[in-house]
């Protein structure tokens, strides 16, 4: 079935003309609406008389946007194109990705949601506060939503590296669920963004008088998790085969959030499963470039939350797949929080950081302080590592003295600060490069300028979620799975290594270009989805049954002809 053989959201051309046409995002034409469809919904004289194609919308909305200085300009400005013509918003964003990810994702979605009372014009999505509790089944019963298949949720409290922002966290599923369209296909018609807003413990928030967020302090322990079962009870008996995906949740409510629900519905943590799974792909391809087998890496991770440990994890799987027990391959991973370097024993272990604490023997002929918390680069200097990834969001924190002993440990190091915003990164690249005298394999969460070696000009390769969770998603969309298991995480993972150009050229990227994100994440999807066939999560499916599942499921942004005739939306929107 395709998406124009069902109904989406029961808004039909037939039911609006004239003004409310025009002030419907995904019905919206602008001066496109042809001289015909200007006579049957009575929109002469609201348009300039000039009928225009979406290729020339397209050519003055990029002459605007290349004349703002800032690109939190670029951003509101982008904003409010998608809540005018989604259209239009998306044909702009996926014919100029490159140039306009680094504005609707990370790192600018972070100024986003910093600044979001002070940039908001129009409502999207759902925005649920204590307030609403025991009404968010009848909220989200609205009929508007009868067609979504994908919600990204938050409530706010770990907005990439910049903490708690409240209810401006809602910039994050806004921008999460343009890329499930940009590069996934799926319609915008069926994502659904979602904040839950349980109060801010960010003062600076609290006192904005422009804040739009329910001003009160966070809201904890088990009047919050009540609200959760509320809000995933609801969600489940509305939508029962919905993915949901969770976002920027703290390291207290990420991961047992994560495992409470994931075997209720058809869910999983970006942060903890979308970061680990792009970070083992990019790592595959390096450790294919220096020709060292994944089972001899000694990996050294800054930041031990959901993020790191979810890395952790993945990577260990792939290292008891390739041969190695289970427990020599928990001990090739070496963490390292605020505390210093995990070892059993220490207080307040989280359950999902035990696995990699290391035992007190592992350090005994450390040369190092006992009394103080063993450091990062203590810990580079004993080890030895091959691979060091910080997702600590601590700018900085991979500094010269750091990236020196790593090249001093290893001839080819492999080195990702994957924090985001860029503000948060661990290290530029050309610092990188340059202490590392261009021995360094480098990825890294945001964008940044190329690195020049020997003389040529070479893009940055960002290891970012954007490669896994579009994919993801419509894989799991498109066979209607009815988990997000560990396996369909690992196949996203080697279908995004299986991608990369380096595999033909050594000297080339780890990561297909951003310009090919859609492509590959129809490759990723493709993955998911048949490793969930084989885990008998989806019903059973060849090859090709999977591949036509997933077509069916693309959506491109174009312009069709409408009549008076009733139709339903998505098929009305253009494919």
């Amino acid at each position: 079935m395709s998406l124009s053989d069902k109904p989406i959201v029961g808004i039909t051309v037939n039911q609006l003309s004239g003004f409310r046409l025009l002030t419907d995002p995904l019905l919206n034409k602008g001066t496109a609406f042809t001289e015909e469809e200007r006579d049957l919904f009575e929109l002469h004289g609201l348009l300039p008389p000039s009928i225009g194609t979406l290729d020339e919308q397209i050519a003055r909305r990029l002459e605007v946007l290349r004349s703002f200085e800032t690109d939190i300009e670029r951003y509101a400005f982008l904003r409010d194109l998608q809540d005018t013509n989604e259209t239009l918003f998306y044909a702009l964003l996926i014919r100029h990705l490159e140039e306009f990810l680094p504005i609707v994702y990370t790192p600018t979605v972070g100024q986003g949601c910093q600044q979001f009372s002070h940039l908001y014009k129009k409502p999207r999505g759902l925005f649920l506060s204590l307030a609403n509790k025991g009404r968010i089944a009848s909220i989200l019963a609205n009929d508007r939503f009868d067609g979504v298949e994908a919600i990204v949720v938050t409530d706010g409290e770990r907005i990439l590296g910049l903490g708690d922002q409240g209810a401006g966290g809602m910039g994050i599923p806004i921008g999460k669920l343009s890329l499930y369209v940009a590069c996934g296909g799926l319609h915008p018609a069926t994502t659904l963004p979602i904040v839950l807003d349980l109060g801010t413990d960010n003062q600076e928030r609290l006192e904005d008088p422009l804040y739009l967020g329910w001003r009160h302090a966070r809201v904890r322990g088990t009047e919050y998790d009540d609200f959760i079962e509320e809000f995933v009870a609801a969600v489940s008996e509305r939508w029962p085969h919905v993915l949901l995906q969770w976002e920027d949740f703290a390291k207290g409510n990420a991961n047992r959030l994560l495992e409470r629900y994931r075997d209720r519905l058809c869910t999983f943590n970006d942060d903890i499963q979308g970061t680990a799974a792009v970070a083992t792909g990019t790592l595959l391809a390096a450790v294919a470039v220096t020709r060292s087998p994944l089972i001899k890496q000694k990996i050294v991770v800054l930041g031990a939350g959901s993020a790191g440990c979810g890395i952790a994890d993945l990577i260990c799987r792939s290292m008891i797949e390739a041969g190695l027990p289970e427990d020599q391959a928990r001990g090739q991973f070496y963490l390292v929080d605020r505390n210093g370097l995990l070892l059993q024993g220490m207080k307040d272990l989280a359950s999902f950081q035990m696995p990699f604490a290391q035992p007190a023997n592992a350090i005994e002929n450390w040369s190092n302080d006992r009394n103080n918390p063993i450091g990062l680069l203590e810990v580079i200097k004993n080890v030895k590592p091959n691979v060091l990834i910080g997702v600590s969001g601590q700018f900085g924190a991979f500094d010269k003295a750091v990236v020196e002993a790593m090249s001093a440990a290893s001839e080819r190091p492999i080195i990702f600060p994957l924090s985001n915003p860029t503000s948060r990164a661990e290290a530029t690249p050309q610092d990188i490069e340059k202490w590392s005298q261009g021995k360094a394999i480098v990825g890294t969460g945001s964008p940044f300028p190329a690195i020049v070696r020997q003389g040529i000009a070479r893009k940055v390769d960002q290891t970012n979620n954007s490669y896994i969770f579009p994919g993801v998603g419509l894989g799991t969309i498109a066979v209607k799975s009815r988990r997000v298991s560990d396996g369909m995480m690992m196949a996203a993972a080697k279908a995004l290594a299986s991608m990369s150009p380096s595999a033909l050229d050594p000297k080339d990227n780890l990561l297909p270009p951003v310009t090919a994100l859609r492509e590959a994440s129809i490759a990723v999807a493709q993955a998911v989805a048949r490793q969930a066939v084989e885990e008998g999560l989806a019903q059973h499916l060849d090859d090709e049954a999977i591949r036509r599942k997933i077509d069916e499921l693309i959506w491109t942004p174009a312009y069709v002809t409408y009549t008076r005739e009733i139709q339903d939306l998505v098929g009305g929107a253009g494919q």
